[in-house]
């Protein structure tokens, strides 16, 4: 297992994230301790929760095995959850409101029967909430000692930035981390996230890096998914819905990763993970896993590092095909110092 810092901390994490949606719906407490298990075993350290996985199962069970184990076993994990959206229906039981983040970590800290998280994340931008408050209430945390640091999940590339040159501003903590969608399959990440990502100097953790499966070859052209996978059980389920994604760029991205899988003698899915895990600015990539057998097979990604050659193919199948100015071909030598030549 390799490790980084968390942006521009001094907090080291692994390259692989234990991600614990699953905790408490698709995988029993059992299984989620042996996975908890299985991931600090192997080097891991890094484990990703939020309030809402299972509405606050995941919290609960992860709370449950920091009880049952040794403090040697738990030291070196750095916990991470969030907030902003609602576990009850209410006017206020939702955003990044002072009042609903105050509530909402106090509820995640009791849940997890711990006195402080390493890395408190804001789930998702909320247009209501000045981001001055939220800002404001985050630094207060911090102050509290209730978390470490905290971090952006799902903003825009301006959304970033802007929460980034207001905590300058006001001369508050900023943000170390910004956890966004991103996979062979997603790849407009690329177009102002990663940049602003790099600029402000956070670390991207990666979440759905196998674009909810598809990238572990489990799906077919032309057949529709059955049986026990997750669009097995419902094929229009959310932004990996069969329809939706089935289109010949996703093939044509899966077929690049099955030949370089065949060529290299390893799954699809520590290919898809190692392409993810190698580029700019990705401190650690979340990993999500029913049982522990699927884990064993993502955490085989920490060994394997893709050559030039290998990911080049990979990009080039991936490529999102950007319109040409400024994201695509016209706009890359304004983007890349590399490519600029002299001025």
């Amino acid at each position: 297992m390799d490790y980084h810092t968390l942006g521009r901390t001094g907090c080291a994490v692994s390259s692989l994230c234990l991600g614990t949606m699953t905790f408490g719906s698709e995988t029993d407490e059992p299984g989620a301790h042996r996975q908890l298990d299985r991931f600090v075993e192997a080097g891991g350290t890094l484990v990703d929760t939020a309030d809402v996985y299972s509405g606050g199962m995941s919290e609960e069970i992860i709370g449950r095995w920091f009880a049952s184990r040794p403090a040697e076993v738990t030291e070196p994990v750095v916990l991470a959850t969030k907030g902003r959206f609602p576990l009850q229906d209410s006017p206020n039981s939702a955003g990044l409101s002072a009042r609903h983040l105050t509530r909402a970590l106090d509820a995640s800290l009791r849940r997890l029967r711990l006195e402080a998280v390493d890395l408190y994340q804001v789930h998702a931008f909320d247009p209501w909430t000045p981001m001055e408050e939220t800002l404001r209430t985050l630094e207060g945390f911090v102050r509290a000692g209730k978390i470490r640091y905290y971090g952006l999940s799902n903003f825009t590339g301006w959304q970033l930035t802007k929460s980034v040159h207001l905590a300058r501003a006001l001369n508050i903590a900023g943000p170390v981390t910004i956890q966004p969608q991103y996979s062979l399959l997603v790849r407009e990440t690329e177009w102002e996230i990663v940049p602003a990502a790099m600029d402000a100097g956070l670390g991207l953790l990666p979440w759905s890096p196998l674009g909810g499966g598809w990238l572990s070859g489990k799906y077919k052209r032309d057949q529709r998914p059955v049986g026990t996978t997750r669009l097995g059980e419902d094929p229009d389920r959310g932004m990996e819905a069969y329809d939706r994604r089935a289109s010949r760029r996703t093939w044509d991205v899966i077929d690049a990763v099955q030949k370089v899988a065949d060529e290299r003698g390893v799954s699809m899915a520590e290919v898809a993970l190692a392409w993810v895990t190698g580029r700019p600015a990705v401190t650690s990539t979340i990993l999500g896993a029913r049982t522990v057998s699927q884990l064993e097979t993502n955490l085989r990604a920490a060994e394997l590092h893709l050559t030039t050659a290998e990911a080049e193919a990979l990009d080039a199948a991936s490529d999102p095909q950007a319109a040409d100015y400024p994201y695509g071909e016209m706009g890359a030598e304004q983007r890349d110092r590399r490519l600029a030549g002299g001025r």
